[in-house]
């Protein structure tokens, strides 16, 4: 198909695109089946089409805090529960007897393998404004604004008390420090663990890889099948260069660093 919808029918197009059936490129199945993944690899990882942005929700457990809260070492903590740290380092100085031990907290949320970047966490708590009756805009709408009739409500005073409001959020509540690298698939939260309640929520910002067996139209990208094409080629390159000079029956010679090189030249086009 020229408007490939699922992984075999994208490499069926490359290898069309490289002059089979007409021709036979030497490519094993199993190589072809890891280049795929190398492209969709890349793909995902460096192109703005292969992620989506999406929020995820996670709920916090009491396991999430008292692990976050854990003091190395086996030190107790300000509840009296012990906690060890998820990795302990002893490094040893040559030529002392000096002993130097390193601890890391295992202070993080396991995040899904397919999440490649994360920008933020919101917020999930809002000192300066409140909630419910006790919330800042529900208390300035009750308190004799006319919304409907226009004379009474001021513009001007409501933007400027919510500008306040939203600087002294900044202030006392500041974004939450986090630390990711996808190869971990770990979110360290940099945070007073103490602050966190069972049962509460984080929103987590981030770009998550997109599937192609959620989203067919992956396959038929307009940057992964050149890319894809141009991996296949220069495979086949690699498997004839061995052969150079090889002549076949009626003088027929093999190129294969004539078609590494070209694979060479689109992939770095």
């Amino acid at each position: 198909m020229a408007q490939p919808t699922n992984r075999q029918e994208l490499v069926d197009y490359c290898l069309r695109q490289l002059g089979a059936p007409v021709l036979e490129v030497n490519v094993a199945e199993e190589q072809i089946d890891d280049l795929v993944d190398d492209a969709i690899q890349y793909f995902q990882e460096r192109h703005f089409d292969g992620v989506q942005k999406v929020y995820l929700k996670y709920q916090i457990t009491q396991d999430d805090i008292d692990r976050g809260k854990a003091r190395p070492g086996g030190a107790p903590n300000s509840n009296g529960s012990v906690g060890i740290a998820s990795t302990s380092v002893t490094t040893n100085i040559v030529g002392t007897a000096t002993t130097f031990t390193y601890y890391e907290n295992s202070n993080y949320l396991q995040v899904p393998s397919d999440v490649i970047g994360i920008n933020k966490v919101f917020q999930y708590s809002a000192t300066a404004s409140g909630s419910g009756i006790f919330n800042v805009k529900y208390q300035y709408m009750l308190n004799g604004v006319n919304l409907w009739g226009g004379a009474g409500f001021d513009m001007l005073s409501y933007s400027m008390t919510m500008s306040y409001l939203e600087t002294m959020n900044f202030l006392l509540n500041t974004h939450k420090a986090i630390r990711f690298n996808q190869r971990s698939d770990r979110m360290y939260l940099d945070v007073d663990w103490s602050n966190l309640r069972e049962g509460e929520f984080l929103i987590i910002d981030c770009y998550r890889g997109l599937d192609g067996d959620d989203y067919s139209r992956l396959w038929n990208d307009s940057f992964l099948k050149p890319y894809l094409t141009s991996l296949i080629k220069r495979q086949w390159g690699m498997n004839l260069i061995k052969f150079q000079g090889v002549k076949l029956p009626g003088g027929i010679e093999f190129n294969g660093r004539q078609i590494y090189d070209d694979a060479e030249k689109e992939l770095e086009t």
